[in-house]
């Protein structure tokens, strides 16, 4: 698989983030879009990755910079999990568990496709800083291996004015549930 994008495709792409960047400035105080499309151009590698995450309905925009690496992070940002990543166990252990109405694929599976990572609990509260996310649907989130090892796994979502974290089966999957991806640049 070609995981090169063109140069009309790295312009469609440059276009749709910026107006997303400008549009959701408090997701990234003291940035200016001509550093990021920089860093962007430094990185065409990553371009593919965060390409899928807007193919599929990520809305993907940058929310920060990881303090310790100095990486750009994208978040995922659609208001609810991604329309194109719905309906998946957690991992591919989970979905060979499944005895009966397996899905297509996994989260872990799908973002390993795709170059990302999914969300961890403490980036999913941040990204329910700027908003409510998830108030119809929930998302997968990288889950701990204490709870993993134990067959579960977990998703968030936003009900009642709050951010909720659970636990299923990783085996369990619903329409409604995706996940979120990071990708660090």
């Amino acid at each position: 698989m070609n995981k090169k994008l063109s140069p009309e495709q790295q312009s469609d792409l440059f276009e749709v983030l910026e107006a997303r960047f400008e549009k959701n400035m408090n997701r990234q105080k003291d940035l200016k879009w001509t550093d990021v499309q920089k860093k962007l151009e430094a990185n065409t590698d990553k371009l593919w990755s965060l390409n899928q995450m807007e193919q599929t309905g990520g809305e993907p925009d940058l929310i920060g910079v990881d303090k310790d690496s100095g990486e750009y992070l994208f978040f995922d940002c659609s208001p609810e999990s991604p329309d194109g990543r719905r309906s998946v166990c957690y991992d591919r252990e989970g979905l060979e568990s499944r005895k009966a109405h397996k899905p297509d694929n996994t989260a872990i599976d799908m973002a390993n496709e795709m170059g990302i990572e999914l969300l961890t609990e403490e980036q999913y509260h941040k990204l329910q800083q700027f908003g409510p996310f998830d108030t119809k649907t929930s998302s997968w989130l990288k889950t701990p291996e204490d709870v993993r090892e134990l067959g579960g796994a977990i998703f968030g979502d936003h009900r009642f004015g709050r951010v909720f974290i659970y636990h299923n089966g990783a085996q369990s999957y619903y329409g409604a549930r995706g996940f979120r991806g990071v990708l660090k640049i």
